[in-house]
């Protein structure tokens, strides 16, 4: 302690009662340093009033001795209440040596503090406000003390401050903002119970308008939402609640952009509770920011997509998760497919005043009509942008590209994510067609790794995208996208062979795919796809067992069926692997006989009335003599029974085998069934079908003793007498003259062509035998 005469105006009395133990005889001081003041201050002397503050501040309460700081803080307090009204001009001289108290050892210590300072700021009330970061900072540190005394006194403190604040209209939010966003990092569970009641304080009070700030703060709520205790979380359930119903009353002044890349972040947490109510904020600022949200779709895809997949035991994030997914894919409208290099972004403006200006946003077009925009998905979505000014926005489809297509890659991904990015990407195609296909040659190879997919519905939508991709107009090579020559589709030495350029059918090929007014334009994908179909199918081989067929039928309703066997046609006409070609030719050949999704391509087949029809029976029967038993069963289709009995007189000259006897046998079958109806109701016709005749009586002679046999028998006992068939009426034309007048097909070159490619056939069992046998005589040596 400094020498007496330093301490004055305070008497040597006073000085020793101050540094007393006892709280009773400190007290009496503090009656005494409160009189002083008062005569100070009633003879307006402030330079002895700084005295009197400077010395309890210095000499006691920032003393090394204990009882020296706690008779320093009541006779702080005993000022400030001498003073009254203007203690707020010494509130600095008085706040900073009771706040350095906070921070002792000492808890008893510390309580007085709280005490001192509380009666501090009672007297002045509002003149602490300018003072409110140091205090706030200090209760917040007191709000995380160990000793239940002290923690007790800090409430109090707090609570009187809370109602200066609501009282007043001068709290400076600005200035309080960076100080809440450090301490809002907090892990202790005090101090984040004691920051979130500060942040529901200020949102109730209506002159301060803490939603402005939130982008600083809301990173940090979600953080305290994930605290253990039960109390915490419900609070911070509650601040978060109010500021989104503040959110939907004032849309137009919040500031979404700036916290969209937060909730994205909080929207993949690994608590159940964070991750509901980020999606939930997510789903209100999809529908109620609109396409501002539309440059951050990469980032919410990334976070929404997983969510799809989710188990009942997490149906809500699912169901919230799923809403977000689909308002998100509504924002994507025609005119975001307009060439950024040409042309500036689609732009909004900030304040709509009617349902047209939502409906229709400005925007720079050129070659495509108003009339493309969806109007109707437009209505249900209101843009609140977060200023007055006019905002560009892009989409970043390079970034939703990617996420999507790791989504698709990552083979953990659950069934409902990846019909939900198959949903995405067919959406992209439509709305946005001449961006997406500078993606296309990146995504193809995983679209056709997908249907090997396990589920039935992944697979229909990947064919529905790969359709929509090969029927596209804005594939055409035209735009430089898709495979310009046959540089893209020409196929390296494990590639299925094809032709030199990607447009060059069979002779007939060309002119087939365009028979058809109804036939979609096929782009220049649709022959690559085909290629990489059956390359697919070639190195798959179960998933051409058991899915092969499934898909082929579904193509065939996307698409037109004629173009798909046609070209498929034509890629296996040039196969190197026969016995591949033979296995897929008996495929597509089952799929065109029993698929009632090909009845019109079957009746246009029967009757080979149009010169497309003829030439796609060519382009077909070429690739059919990979299999002799189909090259039959396509002729008893078309009606061509003369050259089908042709053909099976050729059969002697085959090796038959097992499975030849086999695919036989289930043409028997096939004849008896619905599809050959008309064929077994011609056997009435003797006199006009003897060929028809001869060529059933060839199967049977072709086989063994068996039920097959025995069907087949029995169905040509069942043949009529030609004498007892005849008719009066001899002056109608017979059907196979009709046939053979209207079909100016060159049936022998199609003979020549038949022995061709089954002695190539008969070349390459050859040689596997031979390659067989020579690896059996490794094995013995």
């Amino acid at each position: 302690m400094n020498a007496e005469r330093d301490l004055s105006p305070l008497t040597p009395g006073v000085v020793r009662a101050l540094t007393d133990k006892l709280y009773e005889k400190r007290k009496v001081a503090a009656l005494e340093i409160e009189k002083l003041v008062r005569e100070f201050v009633a003879q307006n002397n402030t330079s002895q009033i700084k005295h009197v503050i400077q010395i309890l501040s210095q000499e006691f309460a920032l003393s090394q001795h204990p009882h020296s700081r706690k008779g320093g803080l009541i006779g702080l307090a005993a000022c400030s209440i001498a003073l009254g009204k203007d203690s707020g001009l010494y509130l600095k001289e008085l706040i900073e040596p009771v706040l350095t108290c906070f921070n002792d050892a000492d808890s008893r210590l510390r309580y007085y503090a709280c005490e001192a300072l509380y009666n501090i700021v009672k007297v002045a009330r509002g003149s602490v406000l300018p003072h409110f970061n140091v205090l706030f900072d200090g209760l917040s540190k007191l709000a995380a003390d160990p000793d239940p005394n002290v923690k007790s006194g800090s409430e109090l403190l707090d609570r009187l401050l809370k109602d200066i604040v609501t009282e007043s209209n001068q709290f400076d939010l600005v200035g309080f903002i960076p100080l809440l966003r450090e301490r809002i990092y907090s892990n202790n569970q005090y101090a984040r119970q004691f920051i979130i009641s500060w942040i529901l304080v200020l949102e109730s009070v209506p002159d301060i308008n803490l939603l402005d700030y939130l982008p600083e703060i809301l990173d940090g709520l979600f953080q305290i939402l994930g605290d253990n205790s039960k109390e915490i979380r419900k609070m911070c359930e509650v601040a978060l609640g109010e500021f989104l119903k503040e959110i939907k009353k004032n849309p137009s002044s919040v500031k979404f952009a700036e916290m969209a890349n937060i909730l994205v972040i909080h929207c993949q947490a690994a608590d159940d509770l964070i991750q509901l109510t980020a999606m939930c904020w997510m789903r209100e600022f999809i529908q109620l920011a609109g396409r501002v949200m539309l440059p951050y779709s990469s980032g919410i895809l990334t976070a929404v997509l997983p969510c799809l997949s989710y188990d009942d035991r997490k149906k809500n994030i699912k169901e919230v998760a799923n809403v977000c997914n689909q308002s998100l894919m509504k924002l994507v409208i025609p005119e975001d497919d307009e060439m950024d290099e040409a042309k500036p972004s689609v732009t909004i403006p900030a304040e709509p005043t009617s349902e047209e200006s939502l409906s229709k946003p400005e925007a720079v077009t050129t070659g495509e009509s108003q009339n493309e925009l969806d109007v109707t998905s437009l209505k249900q979505i209101v843009f609140f942008p977060c200023s007055c000014e006019r905002i560009q926005v892009t989409l970043n489809l390079d970034g939703i590209v990617q996420v999507l297509d790791y989504h698709l890659s990552d083979t953990s991904i659950g069934m409902m994510t990846r019909i939900a990015v198959l949903k995405w990407l067919y959406h992209l195609y439509i709305k946005t067609p001449r961006k997406m296909f500078r993606h296309t040659d990146s995504l193809f190879p995983i679209l056709l790794r997908t249907l090997s997919d396990e589920s039935d519905e992944v697979i229909l939508k990947d064919l529905e995208l790969l359709a929509e991709i090969a029927s596209s107009p804005a594939g055409q090579t035209e735009e430089g996208h898709g495979p310009s020559d046959g540089s893209d589709v020409r196929p390296g030495p494990v590639e299925l062979h094809v032709p030199a350029r990607a447009g060059q059918l069979s002779s007939s090929s060309t002119k087939g795919l365009e028979c058809s007014p109804s036939t979609p334009t096929m782009n220049s994908y649709f022959y690559k796809f085909m290629i990489n179909l059956l390359k697919r199918f070639s190195s798959e081989r179960k998933l051409l067992e058991n899915r092969g067929a499934f898909i082929i039928r579904q193509l065939c309703l996307l698409l037109n069926a004629e173009n798909i066997f046609h070209s498929m046609a034509d890629i296996l006409l040039r196969e190197e692997d026969l016995k591949f070609a033979s296995t897929m030719v008996h495929t597509l050949n089952t799929i065109l006989l029993t698929s009632s999704e090909l009845f019109q391509l079957r009746n246009q087949l029967k009757d080979l009335k149009t010169p497309e029809s003829r030439n796609l029976f060519c382009c077909l029967y070429r690739s059919w003599c990979h299999n002799p038993v189909t090259t039959v069963s396509l002729c008893f289709l078309t009606q061509n029974y003369k050259h089908a009995y042709d053909l099976i007189q050729k059969f002697g000259d085959l090796e038959v085998t097992v499975d030849f006897l086999t695919e036989v046998d289930k043409l028997v079958q096939l004849i008896e069934c619905p599809i050959f109806t008309y064929l077994r109701l011609q056997l009435l016709d003797v006199k006009n079908n003897p060929y028809l005749i001869k060529a059933l009586y060839g199967l049977l002679m072709l086989l063994p003793q068996s039920s097959a046999f025995q069907l087949l028998s029995h169905r040509l006992q069942c043949v009529p007498n030609p004498e007892l068939m005849q008719t009066t009426d001899n002056t109608k034309p017979s059907t196979s003259f009709k046939r053979t007048a209207a079909s100016n097909i060159d049936y022998a070159e199609l003979l020549q062509h038949f022995e061709k490619v089954q002695n190539k056939h008969l070349e390459a069992r050859h040689q596997r035998a031979g390659r067989a046998e020579q690896l059996d005589r490794r094995v013995v040596l």
